[in-house]
């Protein structure tokens, strides 16, 4: 029973994924077609972030469907640490903004919390 809480967990994390790949290609897109500031694009990660966490956190607490916030939290940190941990074998160089990493944190666990909790 378990293991299969896991494996719906990781398949809710990899749609989130492919999710934000999609949404980051439309950014682009509009980087492209419109000329956005760098203020724009940075609003626009975190509203995805924001948005693939929640839908995660969502999906999640329906396929567990048992302590929905619990599952919809670990699917935030989980996405945040595969963010982290990917930012970190890039650059070879822990976040220089601390404060930023732990507001990224916060907004994926939250959202995906409450994503959780309204599944």
């Amino acid at each position: 029973m378990e293991r299969s809480r896991i494996f719906s967990l990781f398949k809710t994390l990899l749609f989130s994924y492919i999710l934000t790949g999609l949404l980051l290609l439309l950014l682009a897109f509009g980087l492209y077609k419109f000329h956005l500031k760098e203020s724009q694009i940075t609003i626009g990660v975190n509203a995805i972030y924001i948005i693939t966490c929640f839908i995660g956190g969502f999906i999640a607490g329906k396929s567990i469907r048992q302590r929905r916030f619990f599952w919809g939290l670990c699917l935030g940190f989980l996405y945040f640490a595969c963010l982290f941990l990917a930012s970190f074998a890039i650059t070879k160089t822990l976040p220089e903004n601390l404060t930023q990493s732990l507001l990224n944190l916060a907004m994926c666990a939250g959202s995906a919390t409450l994503g959780g909790m309204l599944s």
